[in-house]
């Protein structure tokens, strides 16, 4: 795979930046033909800047607090993002709710993560909530940036079982297992050109993605 034709990626991070570091491999090894230009941080201290650092990654770090308000530090980002000539923004752990109109600026350009198999528990404390609800099974979403939060169109999901005995921390390692096999794999798609998010229904393989593929844990993954 060339890097003249890689996807170039920006990743936006928060936290340990996991799922940044396993996008990361995946362009590593070639499993998937794209290369991360840019990891922006909104926290001095996240995780994740060190590990990029460590992989040899560009990083920028933006403090949100200290801007004057959400139109300031997102024109930051946007400036960033657009300064690293990325052609996909791949939000991962970022905790930032984004306004409409950072979100119609990367239109169809623009992915996130979020644990919980959408619709059901957008926001904040999916596992908590899952286990609460009494449910059976459990996931996560990648989905495409809209300005609706965790509405934009579904690509795939990961369904894992919810076991006896699990606690939010039990759950959300088996959900992250998952996480870090999935966003690659759209990544992947995209790169490939298998996937387009242009429009309001993505496309895959040349047909509209009206409902999302859904990926079954493996028997030793789910344990």
């Amino acid at each position: 795979m060339s890097s003249d034709t890689a996807l170039r990626l920006a990743v936006v991070i928060s936290g340990r930046g996991s799922n940044m570091l396993a996008i990361a491999r995946a362009c590593a090894s070639g499993m998937i033909n794209a290369r991360i230009v840019s990891v922006i941080a909104d926290r001095p201290e996240a995780g994740g800047i060190e590990a990029a650092r460590q992989m040899g990654l560009p990083v920028a770090v933006l403090v949100a607090r200290e801007y004057h308000d959400r139109a300031g530090f997102e024109h930051a980002l946007r400036a960033a993002i657009d300064a690293s000539a990325a052609q996909l923004v791949v939000l991962a752990g970022f905790m930032h709710i984004l306004s409409p109109e950072f979100a119609v600026h990367y239109a169809g350009r623009m992915l996130n993560i979020h644990p919980s198999l959408l619709p059901s528990y957008p926001g904040l404390h999916t596992h908590e909530r899952a286990l609460a609800a009494g449910d059976s099974s459990h996931g996560c979403s990648v989905h495409v940036v809209t300005g609706v939060l965790d509405g934009g169109p579904l690509i795939l999901q990961a369904r894992v079982p919810v076991l006896p005995g699990d606690t939010p921390a039990t759950l959300s390692a088996r959900v992250q297992l998952q996480e870090h096999i999935i966003y690659p794999e759209v990544i992947g798609w995209i790169a490939a050109g298998r996937l387009a998010i242009t429009g309001a229904t993505p496309q895959f393989d040349g047909r509209p993605l009206n409902a999302p593929m859904i990926r079954e844990c493996t028997d030793h993954e789910c344990s």
